[in-house]
């Protein structure tokens, strides 16, 4: 129970962040760069963590699986990424999607194996 309140409460703080984030690209209504933002940065901070850094912050699993799963999950979005994707290709912006796709995907790989090595170096530190 007290696990569910810690993600529960991540998962709050999370979504909050993402709003905010979304509120520094208002004025982007053509491309969803606040989605690939927050899904770049998610990434990036997940994979860090994943590399050992969490285990280093705190030795609490219940912690660990609130910043993971709850903050970083309601941060992050999948669904709001494939919305977007199907709403640019209905709209007829087929490159749009494209490059959405491509960066989401590619991006997300290049980031998270720079977090990754960014975090080792952390953790052997």
């Amino acid at each position: 129970m007290k696990q569910a309140l810690f993600v529960g409460i991540a998962g709050a703080l999370g979504a909050i962040c993402r709003v905010g984030i979304g509120k520094l690209f208002v004025g982007s209504p053509d491309f969803p760069m606040a989605t690939l933002t927050v899904n770049l940065l998610g990434t990036f901070i997940l994979c860090l963590l994943s590399a050992g850094v969490i285990q280093r912050l705190t030795a609490d699993r219940q912690l660990q699986t609130a910043i993971t799963t709850g903050f970083l999950g309601s941060f992050t979005t999948f669904s709001t990424f494939s919305l977007e994707t199907v709403t640019l290709l209905q709209d007829g912006q087929v490159m749009l999607a494209i490059v959405y796709i491509a960066v989401s995907i590619i991006g997300g790989f290049v980031i998270g194996l720079f977090g990754m090595k960014i975090g080792r170096k952390m953790v052997s530190a």
